[in-house]
């Protein structure tokens, strides 16, 4: 599996596995076990999903050495500012049963989404989260976000695919030195 460099160094796999809609949580660790099985080393999920526990099962169970797996997770809306999403962040930790997660993304830009970031560079500096940042964030909002933080967003992750190109976004991630992470990839 090929992997990408994130600006701090952190390298993340570019093929990875999403467990958006698949709430039920036995469903859930089934198919993570089954992607882990054939060889996926990232694995997606997001505190909206309601499946954080069941990805963390299927990791634990898989036998895998826990940092051969890149783990992706979002705070959701309802967890916006700081002290709210830090919480939250302690929460999927407990959930996903790690120490780290390797990469914690905002889910969407609204509610008070600075305070949010300001608790993922926390977490960040704190050794809780490898990587940090953001998702659906079009040029407007990403550089409104990367502007003013200590951390520039390491990841945008946007939908992109064939009829979906986002090639002005593109640019924009790349002058600020962030990966783009496509989900939705096969629209």
């Amino acid at each position: 599996m090929k992997n990408v460099k994130l600006s701090n160094g952190i390298e993340m796999p570019i093929l990875g596995f999403g467990v958006y809609q698949v709430p039920d949580l036995e469903e859930c660790e089934k198919v993570v076990s089954e992607a882990i099985e054939v060889g996926y080393r990232l694995i997606d999920t997001a505190q909206a999903y309601g499946n954080e526990e069941a990805v963390g099962n299927a990791i634990r169970k898989s036998g895998i050495p826990r940092e051969e797996i890149f783990v992706t997770s979002k705070v959701w809306i309802s967890n916006s500012g700081e002290e709210q999403a830090y919480k939250s962040i302690l929460e999927s930790l407990e959930k996903l049963q790690m120490d780290y997660i390797d990469l914690m993304l905002i889910h969407q830009p609204f509610g008070d989404y600075c305070g949010t970031y300001r608790a993922m560079e926390r977490a960040y500096k704190e050794g809780k989260l490898k990587a940090i940042g953001v998702s659906n964030f079009y040029p407007d909002r990403f550089i409104d976000i990367a502007n003013f933080v200590e951390i520039p967003p390491m990841v945008n992750q946007v939908e992109t695919h064939v009829f979906q190109q986002q090639k002005k976004a593109h640019e924009v991630m790349k002058g600020y030195n962030c990966i783009h992470e496509s989900w939705g990839p096969f629209a």
